[in-house]
């Protein structure tokens, strides 16, 4: 009998251990996920810049200047982001010669 005890004791112990290493290794996901919906919050209304490597915010003068490269390439309007990599690339190329442009411009 105090050999049953024993070993249900250890069970007890050992599952009482174990649990709240159990619950850690669960949190991960969840941080991953908060995490991911945190940095969807932080990049909402901006586009990746891969050439400059920055974010770049997408409001109502980079959707004209966009439209405006469309127009020169005589391309009808597809939305920024179901271009190609190599047509964002293009865009971005062309935008930061016509960006110093508008500096000037503004002055």
């Amino acid at each position: 009998m105090r050999r049953k005890n024993q070993y249900l004791t250890s069970v007890f112990l050992s599952a009482a251990l174990m649990a709240p290493m159990g619950a850690l290794a669960m949190r991960a996901p969840q941080d991953d996920h908060e995490r991911h919906e945190q940095e969807e919050r932080e990049h909402r209304g901006k586009v990746y810049d891969r050439d400059a490597r920055a974010y770049r915010d997408w409001d109502e003068r980079e959707d004209r200047a966009y439209r405006h490269w469309l127009e020169e390439r005589h391309e009808a309007y597809m939305a920024y982001d179901r271009l190609d990599e190599k047509r964002q690339r293009e865009y971005w190329k062309w935008r930061h010669r016509h960006e110093e442009h508008e500096e000037h411009e503004h002055q």
